[in-house]
């Protein structure tokens, strides 16, 4: 008797931890999605196929232990989930044309965000302080002009690129143990992160205002090229412990202040920020494991600490710097002069009108390159605004219950 009533509930309990439980569920209607509301955690990977139209709402599901997928559909308009806290793989969005928002109010954890070709997606309707662990995340050629509701405290990688509309990024972020790369995004990029104390490598291009005020630490490369900054301010940045430091053709940039920094572990460079007339923000820098390189339109330069350069040390200016020049030269190696504080060749030459143009990692100089301060340098002229490898080469040396 018993029996009748077991077999039939323990055949139901089946199905639906059979339902709960595959290696890829494929939703191809919104129905398909509501047919996953009973459980709470889905043992594997979600894809939203091609054909699926409308709005999915995968509300009722917890946890995803794969990935959610949407890729290659151009008539999904809403992607949400209202209960859904955690997905441990991958969370991609790829060329979804018509894709507008994403409602996922609950969501904490992601293994990775990819969301990459989302034209319309103009809307993020997550929670606060919505995503707050990832190990990578990459937002690409957005509709978006803010990420509230990512919320980071610590990521491997960081990549936000191409979404043009983008106005402010402020990020809680604390420490990134890869690479945080933000470029080619809205011209108007306010670039906020507060809290950010260690980083180990990044670019940043192509914004208007860039705050870290907690950093102290980069691990990697720091550089920053083409933004539309006019000061640049690390007040707690002590160092870059194997990498470089770069300022390349930020035309807007008339005062780099890093008044902490003492060491720079690879190259120094310095180039074509064409409003930069004083160099003289790194009042204790005294050391560079790597080769130092200032290409500008500078009227005198300072570095009051500087005593111990690895590789090469090229300066050269449109303008007269002989002064500066001549200070420099005590530090040159002892066979051209000087006390050897500078290990690799010593060069500063002014009055360079193509001194803008070389931003190459090419440390070699032009007329003058014994370092007399002075000379035209036209066999200066460089290879224009390219930042390749040859830049970073400076641093020469150096449960069945929760199925339901």
């Amino acid at each position: 008797m018993i029996a009748k009533y077991i077999l039939p509930a323990v055949a139901a309990f089946g199905s639906a931890a059979a339902q709960c439980s595959k290696a890829t569920a494929t939703i191809n209607a919104p129905a398909d999605a509501t047919g996953l509301s009973s459980c709470r955690t889905y043992q594997g990977s979600i894809l939203i196929n091609t054909g699926a139209q409308g709005n999915i709402d995968l509300s009722g599901i917890e946890r995803i232990t794969g990935d959610l997928i949407c890729e290659n559909n151009g008539v999904v308009s809403s992607i949400a989930g209202s209960t859904l806290g955690t997905i441990e793989g991958d969370f991609k969005l790829t060329n979804l044309s018509v894709l507008n928002n994403l409602g996922f109010p609950s969501l904490k954890t992601v293994g990775s965000i990819l969301w990459t070709s989302l034209p319309s997606f103009d809307t993020l309707n997550f929670g606060t302080p919505g995503v707050t662990k990832a190990k990578v995340v990459t937002i690409s050629d957005t509709f978006l002009t803010a990420l509230d509701g990512i919320d980071l405290k610590t990521v491997d990688t960081l990549n936000i690129n191409n979404n043009r509309r983008l106005t402010d990024m402020t990020i809680q972020l604390e420490n990134l143990s890869n690479v945080l790369n933000i470029q080619a995004n809205g011209d108007d990029l306010r670039v906020n992160l507060p809290n950010l104390v260690w980083i180990a490598n990044m670019t940043i291009a192509n914004v208007s205002s860039i705050s870290f005020p907690s950093l102290e630490v980069v691990n990697g490369s720091a550089r920053f090229d083409s933004n539309y900054i006019s000061t640049f301010t690390a007040p707690n940045l002590t160092s870059t412990t194997s990498g470089d430091l770069s300022f390349v053709g930020n035309s807007n940039l008339t005062n780099i202040t890093v008044p902490a920094l003492t060491k720079v572990g690879g190259g120094l460079l310095i180039a074509n920020n064409t409003g930069l007339e004083h160099l003289d923000g790194f009042p204790k820098l005294k050391t560079v494991l790597g080769a130092v390189k200032l290409r500008g339109s500078f009227k005198d330069i300072a570095f009051p600490a500087l005593n111990d350069v690895r590789g090469a040390f090229d300066v050269s200016s449109t303008e007269d710097i002989t002064d500066s020049c001549d200070k420099f030269k005590a530090l040159a190696p002892s066979k051209q002069g000087g006390n050897g504080k500078i290990q690799g060749t010593y060069t500063c030459t002014s009055n360079n009108e193509n001194a803008n143009n070389d931003t190459s990692g090419n440390t070699s100089g032009g007329k003058g390159s014994s370092g007399s301060g002075s000379g035209d340098g036209k066999k200066n002229a460089g290879v224009g605004l390219a930042f390749n490898a040859a830049i970073l080469g400076l641093a020469v040396v150096g449960g069945l219950v929760a199925l339901l």
